[in-house]
């Protein structure tokens, strides 16, 4: 056991972060822990152009080179001395001329299908005839970066035009954990450290304080913010039981809808005395709610369904380095309201609460301290975790001018974060070129129709427009008066 944390005596071999670790360990079938994202380009993309791109800028981080080579208590990045860039830039033929039907039907495959975690473990998949242009469904593991890392270093492989010279970049080397904490949270030090330290203790009590609750309330007692935190955790109830929570099975489905224009979001952000952030959580919110409700199934007035957002904790200067470095909050989306408006202003409250909140500095800790104890105890805190919630939702802010890969513009994209335990559906919301893109997967077993949900976001969001359009923005909108007025212009079948 011992010789498991001693360094390999391959000098190109570094031990991989406890964070890190813990997403090569979350690994399942029902679960795969890739990030998966679509493009969409309105040229025809070669294939001989994207690999050129990939040997010129992405290998030049060195880590898209390595595979993770896993020991009983230990993990380590290892050069792949049998490398070989055909393995991962495919090409994929659709059927005839594919339409968006197939596509979604390939990237549900794609994201239902395991890498191979004896090669460095991501792949672009080339579609090189889509519609007038060409599509690629890129995977890769969370062990090698977060999110936000990724999308930084997939626009380093982007011009800002189809003829414009490539511009060097320098390797981003790996995040590695000593003096990291220190580093970007010199304001909230004492409090990272206090995490660490109690993530650590849980880890070695097996996890008591979550499996047990009561025991929270020591913690509560002590006045601290942090303690309190974790108390508020401990404590915090399974999520509701819907359709959407449950055993999964092995198959995803992803579905993605029409780009909505992103200065009209900021529009009715603006008029509602919110952000676009309000707005768009609750059109997600509305579009959940009448999806359950066209099912027939029951949606009291209280019903919330709580989604994981991860929360970036890097500083501008860190956001291309790869590796892991973010947090975690618990939304729960008011699902039960049946008033669009009312929906706006309840996710704006809640979201203030959260600005507050210790919880993803302490989501950090216990990350990164699950991934360095044994493997069996932090299982026990992910699964226990995950029924607080029913959805992973990521919110990423892409570049607001056209970008270009190989000389083909961009024109749409989606990225999907992996989720974990029993939570099955995914919602992707990225804004690139003044429009915002929504995505959303879930599991087969669970939902096998997310078109049907996705295709409600647009409702939603006109609700919102209609309201803003109609109504004075010099004063705070009543929702009840909304409601009346909607009602109004529906007619007696309405």
């Amino acid at each position: 056991m011992i010789l498991d944390f001693l360094m390999p005596k391959n000098k190109d071999s570094e031990r991989i972060s406890g964070i890190d670790t813990a997403w090569l360990r979350m690994e399942r079938p029902t679960n795969l822990m890739m990030i998966t994202g679509v493009m969409i380009f309105a040229e025809r993309l070669e294939y001989e152009r994207l690999r050129e791109v990939i040997e010129n800028r992405f290998l030049k981080y060195r880590r898209f080179a390595q595979r993770a080579v896993q020991k009983t208590a230990s993990a380590f990045w290892e050069t792949d001395p049998y490398f070989d860039i055909n393995r991962h830039v495919l090409r994929t033929a659709l059927p005839g001329r594919a339409d968006k039907a197939e596509l979604q039907h390939l990237a549900s495959n794609l994201m239902s299908t395991p890498l191979d975690f004896s090669k460095p473990m991501w792949q672009f998949h080339l579609v090189e005839d889509y519609q007038d242009g060409s599509a690629v469904i890129l995977r890769i593991h969370h062990s090698y970066a977060d999110g936000i890392a990724l999308i930084h270093v997939l626009l380093a492989l982007t011009d800002p035009a189809p003829d414009a010279e490539p511009t060097p970049e320098s390797e981003a080397e790996h995040i590695e954990e000593a003096g990291i904490f220190r580093r970007f949270f010199d304001p909230v030090d004492k409090a990272v450290h206090t995490t660490l330290k109690l993530g650590r203790g849980l880890i070695g009590e097996g996890v008591d304080l979550i499996k047990h609750p009561v025991h929270a309330l020591d913690y509560a007692r002590s006045g601290v913010r942090l303690t309190a935190e974790i108390a508020r955790l401990a404590l915090m109830s399974n999520d509701s039981s819907t359709r959407f929570k449950g055993d999964l099975g092995v198959s995803k489905r992803v579905a993605w809808a029409d780009p909505l224009p992103l200065h009209e979001v900021k529009t009715i952000g603006k008029a509602l005395g919110g952000s676009v952030n309000d707005v768009l959580l609750a059109a997600v919110a509305g579009a959940l709610r009448n999806y359950l409700v066209e099912q027939g199934d029951p949606v009291p007035a209280e019903l919330q369904v709580r989604a994981v957002i991860p929360v970036n904790l890097r500083s501008r200067e860190k956001a291309a380095h790869l590796g892991n470095f973010f947090g975690l909050v618990f939304l729960a989306l008011p699902v039960g309201i049946a008033n669009p408006l009312e929906r706006v202003y309840e996710i704006r409250r809640r979201m203030n609460e959260l600005k507050e909140s210790f919880q993803p500095i302490l989501a950090l800790g216990l990350l990164g301290a699950a991934g360095m104890g044994p493997n069996q105890v932090q299982q026990s805190l992910l699964e226990i975790l995950s029924k607080k919630a029913s959805a992973v939702m990521t919110n990423v802010p892409g570049p607001c001018e056209p970008i270009y890969l190989g000389g083909a513009r961009l024109a749409e994209m989606m990225f999907w974060v992996p989720q974990s335990g029993q939570i099955g559906m995914g919602v992707s919301i990225l804004s690139y070129n003044n429009r915002v893109h929504f995505g959303l997967v879930t599991d087969q077993k669970r939902v096998a129709d997310p078109e049907a949900i996705i295709g409600r976001f647009a409702g939603e969001f006109e609700k919102l427009l209609l309201i803003t359009l109609m109504s004075p923005w010099e004063e705070k909108l009543d929702a009840q008066q909304i409601e009346r007025s909607l009602k109004a212009l529906a007619g007696p079948e309405g």
